[in-house]
């Protein structure tokens, strides 16, 4: 039954992150809501509560590996399993830039929270997930991780050079790739998935409302039988 399924969305007292986790309410899961800042996560439990919707919060902060640690032994207390890994939580950092131009310590910033710290979160769920009868695993990606996407002219994306956050996104795409491989024979599926041009407060920018942009997450996440792939709306996005 889908109320026993348990989600935990990572990056979810706000945006996107909210909005993957009051679909996967609204589909009767028992959603977690993983989040650094208890005062944000009281705010968006106050608001799922307002459209009838329970979840619970669980402190975990990107910045912290102790609390990634932590948060997996909660969850291992609270449930024993985890069905749904959503790695949502990311940040953009407009001091990012070009190649030539780009300050180091925001690339830096941008890649260890991005990718280095997902791969944290993942590595401490893995186990739980393993429990699970069926795990999924949703890596939040974009667009602007695709080579091919950064190399095609053609693209309306082709301007965007973000050399940090296109990097993150690309490396993520690869844990994608390797994580559906090493767990191939798991059950455990795992997809890179663009949500594509969501406005959030992380840009300002986008023509997508994160209600919209959360809906293809929340698809792969319910469930499918592709593992290893990058999707976007419009159907499979180029490596």
């Amino acid at each position: 039954m889908e109320q026993d399924r348990i989600a935990l969305v990572t990056g979810a007292n706000k945006g996107i992150g909210l909005e993957i986790a009051r679909q996967l309410a609204q589909a009767g899961l028992r959603v977690i809501l993983g989040a650094r800042d208890a005062g944000r996560a009281q705010a968006a439990l106050d608001d799922l509560a307002a459209d009838g919707l329970e979840a619970e919060t669980l402190h975990l902060d990107l910045d912290e590996h102790d609390s990634i640690i932590a948060a997996a032994a909660k969850i291992d207390t609270r449930h024993g399993r985890l069905d749904i890994l959503v790695n949502n939580a990311g940040i953009f950092d407009f001091a990012d830039g070009a190649p030539g131009t780009a300050v180091i310590d925001s690339v830096r910033k941008v890649m260890e929270t991005n990718f280095v710290m997902t791969l944290a979160v993942t590595q401490a769920m893995v186990p739980l997930l393993k429990k699970a009868p069926a795990g999924r695993i949703v890596n939040l990606s974009s667009s602007l991780g695709s080579l091919a996407v950064n190399g095609d002219p053609t693209s309306p994306y082709y301007a965007a050079r973000y050399i940090g956050y296109n990097a993150s996104k690309a490396a993520l795409n690869m844990l994608t790739v390797q994580l559906a491989e090493e767990l191939r024979d798991s059950g455990i599926k795992v997809n890179s998935v663009s949500p594509g041009f969501v406005k959030t407060d992380l840009t300002s920018m986008g023509s997508m409302t994160p209600q919209e942009g959360a809906v293809l997450p929340v698809r792969y996440a319910l469930g499918g039988d592709e593992t290893g792939t990058f999707v976007e709306p419009d159907g499979l996005t180029p490596w």
